[in-house]
């Protein structure tokens, strides 16, 4: 969902092609030969902020929490520009075992804000805080192959898997994956990040302070970050507009127009940068029998939602997690219709009557609930009587997700195949928006994993997709186009393949030009 966030690179990876940023935008501000421009406050309006937000990286849920937790932490690793995997606290990795051992080179000289000095044991400490058995971690089920982790060095930290995982470094970019102080508590906030926080008051904004001894001598120009909390989205171009932001998340496509020619105002458009998706309980009628699923398939009309609520900046979705520039796509697979009897034939075959409930807020999607009422419209021509229940974008994701039997939601793209499908999809998941518990999905995803014929994986991976289209319990009508303003002051904003906000990390990279 943008509960999380990552992308994909070249060669090992799903996103590769992902960043076309086309007319009437652009995908980077960023002149290499420029020299950035100390000081000045940046103010950034970002969405899905909630009161019960929390420092502590494991409760992290959607965008708001990654931006401000990327400035006062760092990860391990990052995605690139180019969607290419790059060092961050750690400065190389090695694998050996048949892919089984990984050995990570923690870089040295680097201080947490507190003045203590980054270590192997930090680094061990931090990865540990998602594996706890009580642990509701989104990331968990990242670990879950792992059997150990120790500090093999005063800098050097060696993961042991029970499994070969060819890819394994590439899931240490998750966001939640930031490091902090051994034995310290997250929700201090303190990290080794470019900015050192001042205030977090949850829902309503976070005020950050540059860090004088960051390690990083290219990140962290600006002074001081204010990030406001504004889940909507007419509040934040408004913001933008009058200059009371100078930056902000999820433009509405459906307003570019209006915007898209004034002098003072920039655009950075990456496409096919999320999946927005309906996802249904499979253990609740109507989801629990494929016919249910399949009926609810075939009645939503995804090119009318593309065009009408995201103004062409999406692309259809075939009820596929995988997006068209991940190099395991199964672009074979037929693209399902719009087809109301096919919907009718398969909603009488599930024996449930309805009516079905569809609670939806813009938090799970932008549009969601524009693009709810369409499908209800299209489902009615096919018998099938969807109730939509628009409920709060507060606390939308601890009230509504997951909890009720069919909702909305969304999630950018990861940095390989296997952690979209272990975070969201496997029987293990906290993240398994659809409960979709089946035994050999869950084999099948293992065995890709950990395959290192490139001929065998993509077969596995293709047959994953299959069983998806075919039988998952999540609606996933198309893949939008992510859409990020700034004020036209604002230089070295750069655009990484299906992430919003340079990767979470524009506060860090940019500068104001007076």
């Amino acid at each position: 969902m943008d509960r999380r966030s990552f992308i994909k690179s070249a060669g090992a990876i799903s996103i590769a092609a992902a960043t076309g940023s086309l007319w009437p935008f652009s995908n980077a501000f960023a002149d290499e030969t420029a020299v950035p421009k100390k000081g000045g406050h940046l103010v950034v309006g970002v969405d899905n902020a909630s009161s019960t937000d929390r420092l502590d990286p494991a409760f992290w849920f959607e965008t708001y929490m990654y931006f401000v937790g990327s400035q006062i932490f760092n990860s391990l690793v990052e995605i690139d520009e180019k969607a290419e995997l790059a060092p961050s606290l750690a400065e190389s990795w090695s694998s050996s075992d048949n892919s089984k051992t990984w050995v990570l080179k923690i870089r040295q000289g680097v201080q947490f804000h507190d003045g203590r000095t980054l270590g192997a044991k930090d680094v061990v400490y931090s990865l540990n805080h998602h594996r706890g058995e009580k642990s509701t971690s989104p990331v968990k089920g990242y670990l879950e192959p792992v059997e150990s982790i120790t500090a093999s060095g005063d800098h050097e930290v060696t993961l042991k898997l029970n499994s070969p995982d060819v890819e394994f470094v590439w899931l240490l970019s998750a966001v939640h994956f930031v490091i902090t102080a051994e034995n310290e508590s997250f929700d201090k906030g303190i990290g080794t990040g470019a900015f050192i926080l001042e205030k977090f008051q949850p829902g309503v904004s976070t005020l950050t302070k540059r860090n004088p001894n960051h390690w990083n001598s290219a990140r962290g120009h600006v002074d001081s970050v204010e990030t406001l909390a504004m889940n909507d989205s007419t509040a934040r171009v408004a913001a933008l507009v009058s200059g009371s932001a100078q930056l902000i998340n999820r433009v509405n496509p459906r307003i570019v127009g209006r915007i898209q020619h004034m002098p003072n105002i920039q655009l950075v458009r990456a496409k096919d940068s999320a999946i927005y998706t309906f996802p249904g309980l499979s253990n609740l009628a109507p989801f629990n029998n494929v016919d249910g699923r399949l009926a609810l398939k075939y009645a939503i009309d995804r090119k009318q939602i593309i065009d009408t609520v995201l103004g062409g900046f999406a692309s259809v979705a075939n009820d596929n997690p995988f997006f068209p520039s991940n190099r395991y796509f199964a672009a074979d697979i037929p693209q399902r219709p719009y087809d109301p009897d096919q919907a009718r034939f398969h909603w009488k075959k599930s024996g449930f009557s309805g009516p079905l409930t569809l609670s939806v807020a813009d938090a799970g999607f932008p549009g969601s609930v524009d693009a709810a009422q369409l499908y209800q419209q299209s489902a009615a021509k096919a018998g099938i009587d969807i109730k939509v229940d628009h409920v709060p974008d507060d606390a939308f994701w601890n009230d509504t997700w997951q909890k009720k039997v069919f909702v909305s939601s969304n999630w950018a793209s990861r940095p390989t195949a296997d952690a979209m499908l272990s975070l969201v999809f496997t029987s293990q998941s906290s993240w398994n928006e659809s409960a979709w518990h089946v035994p050999a999905f869950d084999a099948m995803v293992k065995a890709a994993r950990g395959e290192a014929n490139e001929a065998k994986r993509k077969q596995i991976y293709h047959d994953i997709q299959v069983m998806l289209v075919d039988q998952g319990s999540e609606v996933i009508p198309l893949y939008a186009d992510a859409l990020d303003g700034c004020s036209s002051k604002i230089k070295g904003f750069t655009s990484i393949p299906g992430m919003p906000l340079s990767g979470n990390r524009a506060a860090e990279k940019v500068w104001i030009e007076s």
